[in-house]
């Protein structure tokens, strides 16, 4: 493994985002459609949060039943993205190295990271994106 490899080399650079006007129904729709865990809330190019499906399924019963019931949508009405998501962020640059992402997130209790350069979101990186890119290396 290179020690200085910059994260741009293994972060997702095509985000999915949302943003404040979106709901959480539309939230839960991207998570599922996409596989995805975390998802960037930007206001134009910038993050102003993080909104993982953990924190959907905190306040909904997403997965809990197969009753074929909309009950999550209800739930969903009663809270705003900007009430669930994560509003203080730590970001990353695309020039910090792989090694110091995976110290961050080892030494924390998320798995994402948005990576902004000049005050704009350029991508997100995952543990899974550290994973795949630990397993290349053998």
């Amino acid at each position: 493994m290179k020690a200085l490899t910059p994260v741009s080399e293994i972060m997702t650079k095509n985000l999915i985002a949302l943003n404040t006007n979106d709901d959480l129904t539309r939230a839960e729709a991207l998570f599922k459609r996409h596989h995805i865990r975390h998802i960037p809330v930007v206001k134009e190019e910038s993050i102003i949060g993080m909104l993982s499906y953990s924190d959907l399924l905190k306040i909904s019963f997403a997965d809990a039943t197969d009753d074929d019931r909309d009950i999550d949508t209800v739930v969903y009405n009663m809270f705003s993205i900007e009430q669930v998501m994560t509003k203080n962020l730590v970001t990353v640059s695309s020039s910090t190295t792989i090694k110091k992402v995976a110290k961050i997130l080892a030494e924390n209790e998320f798995h994402a990271l948005p990576v902004v350069d000049d005050s704009i979101l350029v991508g997100i990186v995952t543990t899974t994106d550290l994973i795949k890119y630990m397993l290349k290396q053998f």
